[in-house]
């Protein structure tokens, strides 16, 4: 039986896994917070302090939503 996909596996636990829809939404807000600091023309320095500070949160999120799809992976075959 093949493997599930990386983005079969992240769709499941998006819908039945309570905690990886908890980051995955997190991580979709962290997202629109850096798009809206982009879109500015000119960041304050504490506007840029933040900027960095959230892609370090966001990038974490996305390591541990990268973790918990390769363990769902890998106890879970396409049945």
């Amino acid at each position: 039986m093949p493997s599930l996909t990386f983005e079969e596996a992240k769709e499941i636990l998006k819908n039945e896994n309570e905690e990886f829809a908890r980051i995955y939404r997190k991580h979709r807000e962290l997202d629109e917070q850096v798009v809206e600091l982009e879109e500015r023309r000119f960041l304050t320095p504490e506007e840029e302090v933040l900027e960095k500070k959230i892609k370090k949160d966001k990038l974490r999120l996305k390591d541990k939503m990268a973790e918990m799809v390769r363990d769902y992976q890998s106890t879970h075959k396409e049945g």
